[in-house]
């Protein structure tokens, strides 16, 4: 099955994090307003260790966001 991002969910999908290479364990789910419309989202992955990072990066920024576990995201058809 064909995961996030174009990862198989069967070999394991990555963090989003530059040079990272640990299996993901959330989803952050986003979008920049001042370009994407309301029904755009965007994914990043993140490993235990990168979450807060990546969370704190766009949280910065004001992006609207939400953090799901990996394994509860939903997998495209």
């Amino acid at each position: 099955m064909i995961g996030v991002l174009g990862h198989s969910v069967a070999s394991g999908a990555r963090c989003s994090r530059a040079g990272c290479i640990a299996p993901a364990a959330w989803a952050i789910l986003w979008r920049n307003p001042k370009i994407h419309s309301k029904d755009r989202q965007k994914t990043w992955l993140a490993c235990v260790e990168h979450r807060e990072y990546l969370e704190e990066f766009l949280s910065a920024r004001s992006f609207p966001l939400r953090v799901v576990r990996f394994d509860e995201l939903e997998q495209p058809s």
